[in-house]
């Protein structure tokens, strides 16, 4: 690029995890040298690590204590932000069309815009995908947002506040919570709201039998719940999930949601007046065969291990919303999990430093499996790690309990360290040591 030339304009869709550390990590390397103009675009104003979600939902987080503003995040570090949702490419013009952003009472207050770029990625993430099961649309809450947890936490507040105040015995399923999907989110879900309702009733709800009216139902199509994990460690969560009440239904596949609850394809009923989706994942639907980009079944786009898309050289995707191999040549495809997009944006940085210098030999990922962990609440934390790192010669190392609570944590905080530095987390958690004051852990609101 010579020195009269226009920045390489690389423009980033979807402020998620990956995209975040990306657009961050650029913007500290490419933007702030005025070698590229980086360019993040989100539909919402401020972002939040996705595996948090299920605490606000259970109201043991506070939604707002843990964002980022993306326009400071933009204005630390070297990068435009820009506010708006995709929902079209012109790929011979590169451009992306943003649509009309409105309000809640349906005003416009910012245009249809069009961006141009040298340099597409998209890191939009993915949907819960209901497959069209009759009623789940209309009857279930899926926890992809901030705003569904809020949603699912205020509704479960209702919920049980109008049990409180009820002069008539409670209806069947009135209070039971049912969650399709043991996969990580459901099983944390299932745990962290045992705690958090039994804590909500003993602030004076007396008038709820959390034992009697609180049941909380995980269903699983599969034979096992949490699939990434080994059986022994999948089997040990269900022995914990037991120990709380939690039923846990494996082998039971949903034909059916209504108001009251799910219909299995065995013909049982679990009644449920509050219902979470959490079975499986699709990508936007905007994104199927986008102006003739190659996508899967599930809208994934489909890419190289360059993680350029098969059609065009210049649009990227990585995350959730790409289908990519494991390494070179593999039918086997990277999973949907945080790591995969926090690996894929190491790459992707190194991969626009040699794009700008016009190098054609551009890295090509190769998935590392660390392991995973889930975690149940106060209760335990079980996992296992190095994955495919040592499994080839060790199997994965099985951990549980304390250990594995502070290797949870530690995940957070990396992608902390991604976004502000090692001293710039060290820092922030410092000063939320000193200026936090004595509250209850429990949100009522």
């Amino acid at each position: 690029m010579s020195e009269t030339s226009s920045p390489h304009k690389i423009v980033i869709v979807g402020g998620g995890a990956g995209g975040i550390e990306l657009a961050t990590r650029l913007g500290n390397k490419l933007g702030k040298k005025k070698k590229a103009e980086i360019t993040l675009i989100d539909c919402t104003l401020t972002h939040i690590w996705k595996p948090l979600l299920h605490e606000i939902a259970a109201g043991t987080l506070d939604s707002h204590a843990d964002d980022l503003e993306y326009l400071a995040q933009a204005n630390w570090h070297n990068f435009r932000f820009r506010y708006g949702r995709m929902d079209g490419l012109d790929r011979e013009k590169q451009e992306v069309t943003l649509a009309p952003t409105v309000d809640e009472d349906g005003f416009e207050f910012i245009p249809r815009r069009n961006f141009q770029y040298d340099t597409l990625i998209i890191a939009i993430g993915s949907t819960t995908n209901d497959f069209g099961i009759k009623g789940v649309s209309e009857h279930c809450i899926s926890l992809d947002t901030r705003e569904q947890a809020e949603r699912f936490h205020s509704h479960l507040l209702k919920k049980c506040y109008s049990a409180q105040t009820s002069t008539k015995p409670l209806k069947e399923g009135q209070l039971h919570v049912a969650i399709a999907g043991a996969g990580a989110t459901g099983v944390e879900l299932a745990a962290e709201l045992h705690e958090s309702t039994r804590e909500l009733v003993a602030f004076g709800l007396e008038n709820i039998d959390p034992d009697r009216d609180l049941k909380i139902s995980l269903i699983e199509a599969a034979d096992k719940i949490l699939p990434a994990l080994p059986d022994r460690l999948s089997q040990a969560t269900v022995d914990t999930l037991h120990k709380i009440n939690v039923d846990v239904r494996t082998g039971e596949r949903i034909v059916e949601a209504t108001a009251d609850g799910f219909h299995t394809e065995a013909g049982h009923f679990i009644p449920s007046e509050i219902k979470v989706w959490a079975a499986g994942i699709k990508a936007p639907d905007f994104l199927k065969d986008i102006d003739g980009l190659e996508t899967n079944r599930i809208n994934q786009l489909v890419v190289h291990s360059t993680l350029q898309t098969t059609r065009d050289e210049n649009i990227f995707a990585f995350g959730d919303c790409a289908q990519c191999p494991v390494e070179p040549g593999s039918e086997e495809m990277v999973p949907p999990r945080a790591q995969s997009a926090h690996q894929q944006a190491s790459m992707l940085v190194k991969t626009m430093k040699r794009r700008l210098k016009g190098d054609p030999q551009l890295p090509e990922y190769k998935y590392v499996d660390y392991g995973s962990l889930v975690n149940l609440s106060s209760y335990t934390t079980v996992g296992n790690m190095m994955g495919n790192l040592l499994g080839k010669w060790t199997g994965s190392v099985m951990i549980e309990g304390v250990i594995a609570r502070f290797i949870y944590k530690s995940l957070y905080k990396m992608h902390q360290v991604a976004l502000y530095g090692y001293v710039g987390t060290l820092l922030q958690s410092i000063a939320n040591r000193l200026i936090r004051k004595p509250r209850r852990r429990l949100k009522f609101h």
